[in-house]
């Protein structure tokens, strides 16, 4: 029992190794060979791991806590995102020339880059940050494309850039959304936001080999007619599609009916023929509020009768992913009694991994399952309730900032994964 766990923890240590170290690439080499023979299935990038992920996986093999360091190996050597969040040009360019170079030696794999640098990311909120003017941000876009070059990658372009808009009048509503910054002109903000994504997708089309994705929420969020409106206006006819739960922890079932009926309502809306009678009209689409109830997934039927009775001619043909990094248990629902905002998107506890990566999902409409969040990363300072810079009412505990890892959340979801999650080590007992 002992030697069988830990070779577990060598092994597991092995393929660690492998995941965090730069790789060079040797111009001529047998790596090259075999990419260039071999007729090897497009496949996901692993990246170097959080440097805090690997001090904890050596923490724990020191403990003697071996079945947890070995899942948690595997978790940090499974296919997942490069967040790209800033800094020059040139060392934006440094940073995805690094990636490209060890995702060809990983057998030519597709990296999954997670671009996040828009002005006025976050609303300036736990991920604040980005960009200061649309020219600048523009100029970043250009350098991380033109990096790219004819190289083979998926870009998941601004989470929530879609979902928080300054200065943003949602479809059907009479006053802009919450998020109101006073650095902005209030006039031009949202069209500068759609102008910046359009220009975007664009840029990185230009390369040819490169699948750009653009933010739909989720599904506990924008209504299915709103996200669809504000995926048009972004260009997601020139996109690959659109990703949903991006750091979010909604169950997949749902996410799928919601990403197919975000499908439906384009197809309903760009329809021409029949007169074009429904052309923009985003507004008359289905949703999950209507007619189906969000909590109640026995009236979600309604929704798609909807569309079988009002599709006519359209077909559903606009692709999504989804992120499973942490949905394994569904989302978190916060204490009954809670005197404010449980913030169940920030670090909830008990929640586990879901899905592993892939991109044949079986699913028509469903290109990949992806980890888009690096699972064991916070989500933020998380102090729901309480005053900034209190401790996490329910875990007790201080949360570290976003991005930084966080060894508690990182235990519980490997403890928590959702079955076929992690792979099965056959030396377990």
């Amino acid at each position: 029992m002992i030697n069988r766990t830990l070779f577990m923890a060598a092994a597991s240590l092995v393929g660690l190794a492998m995941a965090s170290q730069p790789v060079v690439a040797k111009k001529g080499g047998a790596m090259s060979h075999y990419q260039h023979h071999w007729n090897i299935p497009e496949h996901l990038y692993i990246p170097p791991a959080n440097e805090g992920a690997r001090d904890q996986f050596k923490a724990l093999l020191k403990e003697g806590e071996f079945e947890d360091a070995g899942s948690l190996a595997a978790m940090m050597t499974t296919p997942q995102s490069v967040w790209l969040v800033g800094s020059s040009a040139d060392e934006i360019k440094q940073t995805v020339r690094q990636h490209l170079w060890q995702a060809r030696m990983q057998f030519n794999a597709t990296p999954v880059f997670v671009v996040y640098n828009i002005p006025f990311r976050d609303c300036a909120s736990y991920s604040a940050g980005g960009a200061t003017n649309a020219d600048e941000y523009l100029e970043w876009i250009d350098a991380i494309a033109e990096t790219i070059g004819e190289s083979k990658a998926k870009i998941m372009l601004e989470p929530d850039g879609l979902g928080i808009i300054p200065h943003y009048t949602p479809l059907g509503n009479d006053s802009p959304e919450w998020c109101q910054p006073d650095e902005v002109d209030a006039e031009t903000a949202a069209d500068e936001r759609f102008y910046m994504m359009t220009e975007a997708v664009e840029r990185f089309n230009a390369m040819g080999n490169v699948d750009v994705y653009l933010d739909a929420t989720h599904v506990r969020w924008l209504g299915v007619g709103d996200i669809a409106d504000r995926l048009s206006k972004a260009g997601i006819a020139d996109s690959a599609g659109f990703f949903l739960n991006a750091s979010n922890y909604q169950a997949s079932d749902q996410l799928i009916k919601y990403g197919e009926w975000i499908s439906s309502c384009l197809a309903f809306a760009n329809n021409d023929e029949e007169g074009g009678w429904r052309l923009g009209h985003y507004d008359w689409c289905a949703s999950q509020y209507y007619p189906a109830n969000l909590d109640d997934t026995n009236t979600w039927v309604e929704t798609d009768d909807w569309y079988v009775s009002n599709l006519g001619t359209a077909e559903a043909t606009t692709h999504f992913v989804i992120d499973t990094s942490r949905n394994g248990q569904g989302r978190w629902v916060g204490p009954e009694d809670a005197p404010g905002d449980v913030q169940d998107w920030c670090n909830p506890p008990e929640r586990g991994l879901g899905l592993r990566p892939t991109l044949d999902t079986g699913i028509d409409l469903v290109d990949a399952y992806l980890w888009i969040k690096i699972p064991g990363e916070s989500d933020g300072e998380c102090t729901r309730w309480e005053p900034a810079g209190s401790p996490d009412p329910v875990r007790g505990i201080d949360n570290p900032p976003a991005g930084a890892w966080f060894p508690e959340m990182a235990l519980e979801l490997i403890r928590n994964a959702e079955e076929g999650a992690l792979p099965e080590f056959p030396w377990k007992n």
